[in-house]
């Protein structure tokens, strides 16, 4: 019994050590959300498509050509505005689900539809302004 529960420990300290920050592939800075006028500037990622057809935290099921959204503390169905600041490329995005990975800084989870249209499906990520419409 003994043995058992050393190598159930050990392999969960494995699958923690080899799912951090630290076992990326790039070191990732973690910047805090910034307050801009009318907005909120930090981090956006795109959903896998590998979540394409799960059901989101609010009930509705995630489409990869859907222009949906995750976000942390906005209520569902709340309407974004999400520009990239690196090309200006803006979309606009109703929040479905909760998540964005804040221990890697970013603010909002973008379907994948949405990623595309604001330009960053080849980068992964993009610094992101966020604008509430309703």
């Amino acid at each position: 019994m003994k043995k058992v529960l050393v190598s159930v420990l050990g392999s969960l300290l494995i699958l923690i050590c080899t799912t951090s920050e630290a076992a990326t592939r790039h070191a990732i800075k973690a910047s805090k959300p910034v307050a801009v006028s009318e907005g909120l500037v930090g981090m956006a990622s795109f959903y896998a498509k590998k979540f394409h057809g799960r059901f989101t935290a609010s009930g509705q099921r995630y489409m990869n050509d859907g222009f949906t959204a995750a976000h942390s503390l906005l209520p569902f169905g709340t309407k974004l505005k999400v520009t990239n600041l690196r090309n200006k490329r803006s979309v606009v995005v109703t929040v479905n689900d909760r998540g964005a990975f804040h221990s890697y800084g970013r603010i909002i989870d973008l379907s994948r539809a949405a990623a595309k249209e604001i330009g960053m499906i080849s980068r992964g990520t993009a610094k992101v302004k966020l604008e509430v419409l309703n």
